[in-house]
């Protein structure tokens, strides 16, 4: 009896010869058609072999990313690192080893294999995977609920459209950690807090009138009313939310310089000043004017493209409104 190898494929149960049957068989008669017997036959391997290495005819697909998912969320545990920081390594050494697959494969010829809704099914699961590792940690380096969960949102898209973009471009040809620098550049634009040990700018203004205070300023400037509380003795406190902050610190000749600029001289500057941006400065005069402030200064256009104009508000603030004009046509 001969003991040569019989012709054919050889009987190896490793997981890229199950992979490259199963891709085979999804491209010629179709993922939903193809059974796991058929995938075990193709390779030359029994059907218990194929479970060795899979736990499902999905699997096949995923199970090389799911891995490098795994280490994503281990680097995440590690918080040593500032949580920025820290997603931002870990999102870009997914890279690291991860060659063209039957992941890859299945991306470009989806249509083909007749598996566009399986993928579409299986993306979601792994772009909320990374989501929740993202938002957990970005949640414990102190950032609130809500802007963890967008920034989890944020990475887990931002992940999953590098990989596709590396298929879609010729992963054999192309660089994953390429694709993945730039959609690290992207998801970062989506900061669940600034850098720093500072997590928000907060004016704290005392309002004899608070009634009045909290009517102008949430109803007639138009920010939305964050949070409010009511405590022994009358107390009461509204937070409104003002978008983003920032703190400018100016020096005695800048500010005198932003008064001529600004006024006609015969407003100055109070030491503290808040400055609102706004859509169109003449309008928001006029809206705040009949909601009970006191225009200082009309709107007019800085040398630094910006329509300014200062007015007198309810609790005794000084405003500064400002819109952002852009270049010169």
């Amino acid at each position: 009896m001969s003991t040569e190898a019989r012709a054919g494929r050889p009987r190896a149960s490793s997981r890229e010869t199950i992979a490259e049957a199963a891709c085979e068989l999804f491209l010629e008669q179709g993922y939903e058609q193809t059974s796991i017997v058929d995938i075990a036959r193709r390779a030359g391997v029994s059907r218990s072999s194929f479970f060795n290495y899979f736990s499902s005819k999905s699997d096949v697909l995923w199970a090389g990313l799911d891995e490098r998912l795994a280490m994503f969320e281990d680097r995440l545990h590690d918080t040593g690192t500032d949580a920025a920081t820290a997603v931002r390594a870990a999102s870009l050494a997914v890279a690291e080893g991860f060659v063209p697959d039957s992941l890859a494969l299945a991306i470009v010829n989806a249509t083909a294999m007749g598996l566009e809704d399986e993928y579409e099914r299986d993306c979601a699961l792994r772009r909320a995977r990374i989501g929740r590792a993202v938002a957990v940690r970005f949640a414990h380096g102190g950032a609130d609920r809500v802007r963890s969960e967008v920034a989890g949102a944020a990475w887990g898209g931002a992940i999953i459209a590098a990989i596709e973009a590396w298929a879609h471009d010729g992963a054999g040809r192309t660089s994953l950690a390429r694709f993945l620098a730039r959609a690290a550049d992207a998801a970062e634009d989506v900061r669940p807090s600034p850098p720093g040990q500072v997590r928000q700018l907060r004016v704290v203004v005392e309002a004899p009138d608070f009634d009045e205070a909290l009517a102008f300023y949430r109803d007639v400037v138009g920010m939305s009313e964050a949070e409010s509380y009511e405590a022994d003795g009358g107390a009461r406190v509204a937070i409104l939310d003002g978008g983003r902050a920032t703190l400018e610190l100016s020096n005695p000749a800048q500010v005198a310089f932003i008064d001529r600029v600004e006024t006609d001289g015969d407003a100055p500057s109070d030491r503290i000043r808040l400055a609102l941006e706004v859509d169109d400065t003449a309008a928001a005069v006029t809206r705040l004017a009949d909601g009970g402030a006191e225009v200082e200064a009309s709107a007019r256009v800085t040398p630094w493209r910006s329509r300014n104009a200062r007015l007198r508000a309810p609790a005794g603030l000084q405003l500064t409104l400002f819109q952002e004009l852009g270049p010169e046509p």
